[in-house]
């Protein structure tokens, strides 16, 4: 009872005060029984070799495969963010539209890694293309870089492809 006599109304459960999350995908370790999981896993390892590849032919163009490693490292932390709300169950727990945030986060990396996709492949073709280096001239990737470069556009293309994949799904569950 107050002061004046008039009960105290109890405090209001802030669990019934808010919508529950909007999510098709299961929480918790489901999550990599879905194709959507299995997606995500894919990116992430597909990913982290991109980054992995550009980083070790020394980024012979700093400002074309720049912007590569910047996309696929920044793409591969936030892919382990979402998969780590995901397997955490954070989902069930933050009131948000996961099906919308799912198709919006995939849709733009999809885009920044098609461009990133078209940027390797573009360094990868100046590979016969012969720079003066102190009175001798030498092709601007040797032929180590040209493979290690080959490769990373390779995986770049399968990332995207796995980035696309996933929009794809994500865009059925959000627009059913």
């Amino acid at each position: 009872m107050s002061a004046g006599g008039a009960p105290v109304p109890p405090p209001p459960n802030p669990a019934v005060s808010f919508p529950a999350p909007r999510i098709t995908l299961p929480a918790g370790p489901d999550i990599l029984r879905t194709y959507s999981g299995a997606f995500v896993c894919l990116e992430i390892l597909f990913g982290g070799l991109v980054w992995i590849l550009v980083a070790s032919s020394n980024v012979p163009l700093p400002l074309l495969q720049g912007w590569v490693m910047f996309v696929s490292v920044t793409a591969f932390i936030f892919s382990l963010l979402f998969l780590g709300v995901f397997l955490s169950g954070m989902v069930t727990q933050i009131d948000a539209n996961w099906n919308f945030l799912d198709f919006a986060y995939h849709f733009t990396v999809f885009v920044f890694y098609f461009g990133a996709f078209l940027l390797e492949a573009a360094a990868t073709s100046l590979h016969d293309l012969h720079c003066n280096v102190t009175m001798a001239v030498q092709p601007l990737l040797s032929d180590n870089q040209y493979n290690i470069n080959v490769a990373a556009t390779i995986f770049a293309f399968v990332t995207t492809a796995c980035y696309g994949c996933s929009l794809g799904l994500a865009l059925r569950r959000w627009r059913p």
